[in-house]
């Protein structure tokens, strides 16, 4: 029997910062913070500050958006690094729903890490580009809902 591979969380925030620094600088811009990940999981946090505020004193959607993409989207990197694939990954559609303002920090998670995992396992078995739709929820400070997404992410292993 193989030993489960395992992957810190501090690598994972390493990741993050290196693909806001170097891929992809707006995450960069906004300073998400990866709260948490396992398999089932994902939490990530941004502060309400002068980036990420608009001119009502809430979050801007745009740092809303950024949110959810890494709370959608970093769950790809993870099992890729788990399973040793490379896997090419974008994300095809968003839908977002704004319930109230985000008028503190926010969390943003995602429980749908099974749903990511066997997408990558289907791209593996059939070599074709595979799209599933994400659910992701923004809470605040009161763990009162701001906003939900559906997001398409598109996975494919090379």
């Amino acid at each position: 029997m193989q030993p489960v591979k395992t992957i810190s969380l501090k690598k994972m925030r390493w990741m993050l910062f290196l693909l806001g620094f170097f891929k992809i600088p707006l995450i960069g811009f906004v300073r998400p913070s990866l709260i948490s990940i396992d398999e089932k999981t994902v939490r990530v946090g941004i502060k309400l500050r002068r980036r990420t505020k608009n001119h009502l004193n809430s979050m801007y959607f745009g740092a809303l958006a950024v949110g959810a993409d890494i709370a959608g989207g970093i769950h790809v990197f993870y099992f890729a690094e788990l399973s040793g694939e490379k896997v090419s990954f974008a994300f095809k559609g968003m839908k977002a729903d704004f319930i109230k303002r985000a008028e503190s920090n926010v969390i943003f998670e995602s429980n749908q890490g099974d749903l990511v995992e066997k997408a990558i396992e289907e791209s593996k078995l059939t070599g074709e580009r595979i799209n599933k739709t994400i659910q992701v929820t923004a809470l605040d400070l009161k763990q009162e809902i701001v906003a939900t997404f559906e997001m398409i992410v598109s996975v494919k292993v090379k």
